[in-house]
């Protein structure tokens, strides 16, 4: 999947959950608490694709996302895929095919999806609202990267640098802060893990099932067969599949929002 893809379809799981949430566990976020977890969860839907690298010094090539901070998050990118690399190098097994590059690999399974919403869970329990303030700034600029790509390309990376600075600012001056935050690293690790899931329906597919070996593969590419598999940039991805997730975002911030808009005109009525 593209981009805005990956960004919409991260913001549409976590507004619903927070919606399922509300309705049936009774469990209540503040209007803020869930625009928080929107961005984070749309930025963390980014995520896994900072493994596809470019040219760091002309700012060229890679992954949209990895274009979010200029050079800078290309570089990250940078780092990200060399490491991927090395670890499919050092695992893979006499089946799994010899790579140049570590795109779709080790931030496209399961392990890093753990390892990234735990250790964002951690971070913000050690370090409290400073750790919050970093995380929120890195993933609120893949979402606006994500969600709104082609105002983000005209925008510049110092723009959207900015306004994650402003937003990150803004969040850090209205949360609580003898909290451990613990719903950031859940939204993270659930916008990896849809991230995963968009990809498995294309034909390239993810190493899902690693370190599991499978038939002596190590990477084994889990996807869905070329006919029924979604086309990366088709109308069934850019049409349908963009426009289910923004329908399904509206309606669960309209069910989140509703109730608590009519409670306050018959309070003032």
């Amino acid at each position: 999947m593209m981009g805005p893809s990956h960004a919409l379809s991260g913001a549409a799981v976590w507004l619903a959950g927070s919606w399922a949430l509300d309705q049936f566990a009774d469990y209540h976020q503040s209007p803020l608490a869930i625009a928080v977890g929107t961005a984070v969860c749309a930025g963390g839907a980014l995520f896994p694709d900072l493994d596809l690298s470019g040219k760091v010094t002309r700012n060229q090539g890679g992954a949209t996302v990895a274009h979010t901070f200029g050079v800078f998050s290309l570089f990250i990118a940078e780092v990200m895929e060399k490491i991927s690399l090395g670890i499919y190098t050092a695992t893979r097994l006499s089946k799994d095919p010899h790579r140049r590059n570590g795109h779709r690999t080790f931030t496209h399974t399961l392990p890093f999806t753990l390892l990234v919403g735990w250790g964002t869970t951690a971070l913000c329990a050690t370090y409290g609202k400073w750790a919050v303030i970093s995380i929120l700034f890195f993933m609120i600029g893949l979402a606006l990267r994500g969600l709104f790509d082609e105002w983000a390309k005209r925008a510049g990376w110092v723009v959207v640098t900015l306004l994650s600075l402003a937003g990150a600012y803004f969040t850090f001056l209205n949360l609580p802060g003898d909290r451990g935050y613990p719903m950031l690293g859940l939204a993270v690790g659930v916008g990896c893990f849809v991230h995963l899931m968009g990809d498995i329906i294309t034909s390239a597919g993810v190493p899902i099932l690693w370190p599991i070996p499978i038939k002596r593969r190590m990477w084994l590419m889990i996807g869905i067969p070329n006919k029924i598999a979604v086309k990366v940039g088709g109308k069934v991805e850019v049409v349908v599949l963009r426009v289910a997730f923004t329908v399904i975002s509206i309606l669960a911030a309209l069910g989140l929002v509703a109730p608590s808009v009519l409670e306050r005109l018959n309070i003032e009525l």
